[in-house]
């Protein structure tokens, strides 16, 4: 198999049914002989990319979910030439497709007469391969009729298509609901494209009504001259929805439903500062009381916001009817603090304690302190202090260890399932925090290893990439917009204002100067702003990653449960978004930080085995044969009906999802390969 990861020049019934419909497509064409024998298919994809955003956005779910493919650049003049010694050759006597499954920018990407055309088209019909028109219009060489013949063509913004019973029958099972394309401006054309009504030969997968009655096709399969293709007749990017509800289902029918890597949708939400208050936005004076560049003015613990028992109780009722579970990032010694000073009694950590089973728990250190360097806070923004050397200052090892040790062994006091391989360290501190402090306090690890830490959290809008901590791993996770320091909606569409618009609209003008911000053409109304545009934009960022397989942690803060209970709103769509587009073959996942670290760590070793060139994976007729190196765990994605072969016998291969079967697999004692079976029709 070729691994080269680098740009050179419904119900089990009918998944099974439909893993046999694509599992009967890779038999080769008439035209291999029947003494040869059985073809080896490798699981590589082949993508000829011409630059373009819908060859990128495959591209992109491809690595994402860790299928290996091959890029040939055809801008590139310099570029390997397709020809049929590219495309196959013989390993061991055996005749050898070295890709499963072709991505061309469109049909024509050589032109019909060229010599790389006659090679691909061959290619494909000696071996059964697939291929993907990544983006091309209506018309009868796709199996379309003009969109002139009772078609569509034009802006596809806020237009609501359909999977047919075809696609969700087959390759995008995984999806039951109407599909709606995006239009997040309404004065900008985000989707264009070309709906035709289908010829002979072209079996619709997602379509919309046209004018004069009757559907025509965006997505379909086209089966002709002895070959599949799968046609699609809009423009996308990998970022739009569209195209992330239907990445999985258009890689299933490349890879005729047998690939390496695998696809979850991921969402789980940590709830930080738990038992802690948080301060309050000064909606006068556009800062927070207490941060380092706001005068204290009533001081930073006038009115904090703090969740009561009462909202305790709701956060536990609203679990149970969203089906969710909530990340309770606790800090124990703000707790006591806080009972301390009002009169020894906290109705708020009584509730949560006696609910404590309803939700997990995870360390956020006892009082919450800055684990970095000593901050010197006589300058905006502040700076790491140091001693009359220069050299900076750092908290020590023995007091970050006693923060964890501490908020550990209080949860434990109180019955709480914590577990003491995951930390989330008050904002995120001890990391390296730019442009202040560019490294990690070097005391940081060993406090780490002192408590049996394997998995901090971090910021995923600073460090996105797993990294380690001596032989710990960061989590990182994404920061939600509903700001810790809000217990309202007015105050949350306040302080929005400031950061998001311009000085003439009287806001702090960030937005100005940020280039990975935008300013708003006016301020929001504080009254339904929040409802109005900061909800639907931020379950949209948050369902942005559900959708793309990205399994990192958002957070929060427990002032957004809290008050008005900002949050609820914001899970509330995504998770009616989600549920009213996905079938439930393919439920949301909602792994605790541990999983998450597991899975990122696992993708990261994965990765560097395919880039090393050190995968070989392949399938002869109903048998996939995967070698990876040594400890290195391999994703694999099979029908229903797989089974794993074992020293003595067979096993069912993986867990369901998404109408098909997978997992991260290893070969099983005393074997140094994988071995599936895969079902046969």
């Amino acid at each position: 198999m070729e691994s080269d990861r680098t740009r050179l020049p419904g119900a089990a019934r009918t998944a099974a049914l439909a893993a046999a419909a694509l599992l009967a497509t890779v038999v080769p064409s008439a035209g291999a002989s029947a003494a040869e024998p059985a073809p080896r298919v490798d699981l590589t994809v082949l993508v000829l990319d011409d630059g373009g955003s819908a060859v990128e956005a495959i591209t992109s779910e491809l690595r994402s979910t860790g299928v290996p493919y091959r890029t040939v650049d055809l801008t590139d003049p310099g570029r390997p030439v397709i020809t049929a010694g590219f495309l196959s050759d013989t390993v061991d006597g055996r005749p050898r497709a070295r890709y499963q499954g072709v991505v061309l920018p469109h049909e024509a990407a050589f032109g019909p007469d060229s010599a790389e055309h006659t090679a691909l088209v061959a290619y494909e019909k000696t071996y059964g391969i697939p291929q993907v028109d990544a983006y091309t219009w209506a018309h009868p060489g796709v199996g379309l009729e003009y969109t002139s013949d009772g078609g569509f063509s034009g802006s596809l913004d806020g237009v609501t298509a359909s999977v047919t019973a075809a696609g969700r029958a087959g390759p995008f099972r995984h999806l039951d609901g109407p599909l709606t394309f995006e239009d997040n401006d309404p004065a900008i054309s985000e989707s264009h494209g070309y709906a035709g009504r289908p010829r002979a030969g072209y079996t619709s997968y997602l379509d919309i009504p046209v004018q004069g009655g009757g559907r025509a096709g965006l997505i379909g399969e086209y089966v002709h001259d002895g070959r599949r293709e799968l046609v699609v007749t809009f423009a996308y990017n990998r970022h739009q929805r569209q195209f992330r509800a239907l990445a999985r289902g258009i890689v299933e029918w490349l890879t005729q439903g047998v690939h390496l890597g695998q696809s979850r949708a991921y969402f789980s939400v940590h709830v930080d500062d738990v038992f802690a208050p948080d301060a309050r936005w000064d909606t006068v004076r556009d800062c927070t009381p207490g941060d380092f560049d706001c005068a204290d003015g009533d001081g930073a613990g006038a009115s904090p916001i703090r969740m009561t028992d009462a909202d305790a109780r709701y956060a536990a009722a609203w679990q149970k009817s969203a089906g969710f579970t909530l990340d309770m990032v606790y800090n124990g010694g703000q707790g006591e603090q806080w009972k301390s000073e009002h009169g020894g009694s906290d109705p708020l950590a009584a509730q949560l304690i006696a609910d404590r089973a309803r939700y997990r728990w995870v360390n956020h250190t006892y009082t919450h302190p800055f684990l970095g360097c000593v901050q010197d806070t006589t300058t905006v923004p502040w700076r790491c202090a140091g001693d009359a050397a220069g050299t900076t200052l750092w908290m020590s090892r023995a007091e970050i260890s006693a923060q964890i040790r501490k908020n550990h062994d209080w949860a434990v006091g109180k019955g709480l399932l914590v577990d003491r391989t995951e930390l989330v360290t008050g904002e995120h501190s001890g990391l390296k925090t730019l442009p202040q402090q560019p490294v990690d306090n070097p005391n940081l690890a060993g406090a780490l290893s002192d408590n049996g830490v394997k998995w901090i959290a971090s910021d995923n809008s600073r460090e996105p990439a797993q990294r380690a901590v001596g032989a710990a791993k960061t989590v990182p996770r994404h920061p939600m917009n509903v700001y810790y320091n809000v217990g309202t909606a007015a105050e949350m569409a306040d302080e929005y204002n400031w950061i998001y618009t311009s000085r003439v609209h009287g806001g702090s003008g960030v937005c100005e100067t940020d280039p990975a911000s935008a300013c708003l053409p006016a301020p929001l109304d504080t009254t339904t702003g929040y409802a109005s545009h900061i909800v639907p934009q931020e379950a949209r960022t948050a369902l942005s990653h559900v959708v793309a397989n990205d399994p990192r942690p958002h957070y929060v803060h427990q002032s957004n449960l809290a008050e008005e209970r900002l949050l609820y709103p914001v899970l509330d769509k995504v998770l009616a978004d989600y549920r009213a587009l996905f079938a439930d073959n393919t439920p949301l996942v909602n792994p605790r930080q541990r999983d998450v670290g597991t899975e990122l760590n696992r993708r990261a070793a994965w990765d560097r085995a395919l880039t090393a060139g050190k995968v070989t994976a392949y399938r002869v007729g109903a048998t996939v044969t995967v070698k990876a190196p040594s400890g290195v765990s391999t994703p694999i994605t099979a029908p229903e009906g797989t089974r794993k072969e074992l020293l003595m016998g067979t096993a069912a291969f993986g867990t369901p999802y998404a109408g098909a079967r997978s997992a991260w697999t290893t070969p099983e004692a005393l074997q140094s390969t994988i071995t599936l079976t895969l079902p046969t029709a």
